[in-house]
């Protein structure tokens, strides 16, 4: 009786173990790894994360063809001139495909260990940041070099999601789309709508609306949102020639919003557009919604914004 109880704990802890070593997904994110102990699946970022020891390893997922120019980026001179010192570059392999990872130290506020990989894949190329506080040793704050390389290199890709299996681990949901149909989701927090055949929209030929998720904190109810929503707008790089029209908090359903009318230009054409950028500030997190449409066009979809702003839902 001892010898099957003492294989049947052999197996329960080896199965842990297995299962233990299993790559985890962030939601909607073909990319996955081993996290470090303690780090759990990120709110704020597709990645991952560990707030006490100021630890994270985001995840971004690029067009395969730009792995080359992204692993040339990786030098000492470059991230020298990004605040970090290299401490080491190497190149890899990992699941047969290319990859560089370099390690090094970033001054600041908070000195921080940082690490970065490179993947180059047929489909996608990959890029993981991670950082932590501590020495290269590893100090109790932090995580050593040995375990943030092996949760890097453990780094394993899964088969492509569709737009809606990305759209259905948003924090939000959008009972209306008024016509527009989801392009992309993007980081794991954010959709992109639009509405016509093209994929790249350049000149704003397209109306665009983004819908993206924040779980950083805000101003409490007041000016300091107003502030918080004209900043957010002004930050737009894309927008030049920005002159307000309307900027007011109002309540819908038990909820605070704010909104944003104005007039601007596509920095890259001058063409004149009409943005309405509309907040949703909910207790644990806010939602941004942006759309931006031809000058010409406003009256047709601006209040296909609104109904799609009408409609969001806060899972």
């Amino acid at each position: 009786m001892k010898s099957l109880a003492a294989a049947v704990l052999g197996y329960l802890v080896f199965l842990s173990a297995a299962l233990a070593a299993d790559p985890v997904y962030p939601p909607g994110s073909r990319v996955g790894l081993i996290p470090p102990k303690d780090m759990v699946v990120s709110k704020r970022f597709s990645g991952f994360e560990n707030p006490a020891k100021l630890a994270s390893i985001t995840i971004a997922e690029m067009p395969p063809e730009a792995y080359a120019q992204l692993a040339a980026s990786l030098s000492r001179e470059t991230l020298k001139s990004q605040g970090v010192t290299v401490t080491s570059h190497e190149t890899l392999t990992i699941g047969g495909h290319p990859a560089v990872l370099i390690a090094g130290d970033q001054e600041g506020a908070a000195k921080l260990r940082k690490w970065v990989l490179a993947l180059g894949d047929p489909a996608t190329t990959t890029l993981l940041v991670a950082q932590s506080t501590g020495t290269k040793e590893g100090a109790s704050s932090g995580y050593s070099d040995a375990q943030m390389r092996a949760a890097l290199k453990s780094v394993a890709l899964r088969a492509p999601l569709s737009v809606d299996e990305q759209m259905a681990a948003l924090p939000f949901h959008l009972g209306d789309r008024a016509g527009f149909r989801p392009l992309k989701v993007l980081a794991g927090n954010s959709l992109l709508l639009t509405d016509g055949p093209k994929e790249v929209i350049k000149n704003v030929e397209q109306p665009i609306l983004i819908v993206a998720a924040s779980y950083n904190p805000v101003p409490p109810p007041g000016e300091g949102r107003d502030q918080f929503a004209r900043t957010a707008l002004a930050a737009t790089q894309s927008l030049t020639d920005l002159v307000i029209e309307r900027s007011q908090d109002f309540r819908q359903n038990g909820q605070d919003w704010h909104e944003i009318v104005a007039r601007a230009k596509d920095a890259s054409s001058s063409q004149e557009v009409v943005v309405m950028q509309t907040i949703r500030f909910a207790p644990a997190v806010t939602v941004r919604m942006v759309g931006l449409t031809r000058a010409e066009a406003r009256d047709q979809n601006l209040p296909r914004f609104r109904a799609v702003v009408d409609s969001l839902q806060i899972d």
